[in-house]
């Protein structure tokens, strides 16, 4: 019999990423039938009582572990093992732990701030490293659109980049922040108001040999008309000061037509290749075509791997399951009708993991569809996301009567092994492609 227990342990903080893993590896385990390890946020709270807890007094910087299994204590046992493992904030007798952003950058020589807190907060995480003139990368969401604008105009003026806020990807001089594909160094930079839209970019140059320099998350709101482009314009120059950056790649979803054009018109000596969805027909795969022919590379065959043949009656609807925002919307712009849902929005990631690492509700999307459905989706590999998605994906896929269509994004060099992923899923009867662009297309074709 299932034992319900809820601990609350006080002012130990653990980002929202490293929670959603704990949480999710003691759902696995055996016995358990509930588990949640959050910080004691009022939505976290609200979830919890929501799935049966009776939780105690709490506040947003107390750690929650919350567990419904036979063997109560042996499953917090082991939550208390895995975050043992990561590098919490919990005080100490011997060390008082810095107390603000600005005290702990002083302390440790920080060339750099990353704030993933919950989004309430990180407003002013990220405000107090700009004032004490560090550039910051917000991986948070919940910042609002005038406090976006009031970072990023200060940022200017103390000369320093917000990459954010919901800035989900980013390498600085091939080190990767959030969720991060393994790439090799080379001549481009990148500049995206898209993390899964840069991931696509930088995985084909990958795939056709080219390595990249730096790849700047700015933030998926940067390119709107309430923000201006503040960011991204601040690093064009940057990668345009860069030596090692000889080409650079502007990434967005569709931007506001008139900041697309003044950041166009940006007087830089490096050529720039803009991706901006929407703005002129194009998509990332031929964008990642044009940046090789700038180079005077050679386009390469992208891989791919097509379901076996067999007989299937006429598709009748088209249904996008997306982890990724800007792939979701490539593929809505190049399928033309569809009923496209993107699991990565604030919508569905309230209180829960990002799809890219939990993928529990593109398995329950697709235990719905239906014989005459034609499901296209993203896997996206790297550091920081599912380190095995074929895992719960694959099995979902070989028992839905829809066709699958699967792009899948990453690299060779990727942790997940990219070849055993796509076999996985071509097993379980789906089309895979590294090109999301070409799934699309390929999708389109079985309406």
């Amino acid at each position: 019999m299932s034992e319900p227990l809820v601990l609350a342990r006080r002012g130990a903080y653990h980002d929202s990423v490293t929670l959603m893993r704990v949480s999710r590896a003691l759902s696995e385990l055996p016995g358990v039938t509930a588990a949640m390890v959050a910080m004691g946020t009022d939505l976290n709270v609200s979830i919890l009582r929501d799935m049966g807890f009776d939780v105690p007094a709490a506040g947003p910087s107390d750690l929650l572990i919350a567990v419904r299994a036979a063997d109560a204590d042996a499953a917090v046992a082991e939550a208390d093992r895995l975050l043992a493992g990561t590098h919490g904030a919990e005080s100490s007798a011997a060390e008082q732990p810095p107390l603000t952003t600005r005290s702990a950058a002083a302390r440790d020589a920080a060339n750099l701030v990353l704030v993933s807190t919950p989004g309430e907060y990180a407003f002013f995480e990220a405000l107090d490293a700009v004032e004490a003139g560090l550039p910051v990368m917000i991986f948070s969401d919940g910042v609002t659109v005038a406090q976006e604008r009031r970072l990023k105009e200060l940022a200017e003026a103390k000369d320093v980049l917000v990459m954010g806020p919901d800035c989900g990807t980013a390498a600085i001089g091939g080190a990767g922040l959030g969720f991060a594909n393994v790439l090799s160094p080379g001549p481009v930079g990148v500049v995206a108001a898209s993390g899964t839209g840069a991931q696509q970019v930088t995985s084909l140059l990958d795939w056709a040999g080219v390595g990249v320099s730096h790849v700047l998350g700015v933030g998926g709101r940067d390119l709107s008309a309430e923000v201006g482009g503040l960011s991204t314009r601040r690093a064009l120059r940057m990668l345009d000061d860069d030596p090692a950056s000889e080409l650079i790649v502007l990434v967005s979803k569709p931007p506001s037509p008139g900041v697309a054009r003044e950041v166009a018109a940006e007087r830089l000596r490096t050529p720039v290749v803009h991706a901006l969805l929407g703005t002129s027909g194009g998509d990332l795969t031929t964008a990642a075509e044009q940046v090789l022919r700038v180079l005077g590379r050679a386009v390469p065959e992208w891989p791919s791997w097509p379901a076996a043949p067999g007989s299937r009656p006429a598709a009748k609807a088209l249904k996008g399951l997306y982890a990724g925002g800007t792939l979701c919307a490539e593929s809505a712009l190049l399928a033309g009708s569809g009923d496209f849902v993107d699991f990565g929005d604030d919508t569905y990631t309230r209180g829960r993991a990002h799809p890219m690492i939990d993928p529990a509700l593109r398995v329950e999307a697709l235990s719905r569809a239906v014989e005459t459905d034609v499901v296209l989706m993203d896997v996206v590999l790297g550091h920081g996301a599912d380190p095995d998605p074929a895992a719960a994906l694959a099995p979902a896929i070989a028992r839905t009567p829809a066709t699958v269509v699967v792009a899948l994004v990453g690299t060779e060099g990727d942790p997940q092994d990219l070849h055993r992923q796509a076999a996985a899923f071509r097993e379980a009867g789906a089309s895979v492609f590294v090109s999301n662009a070409q799934a699309a297309r390929h999708a389109r074709s079985l309406m």
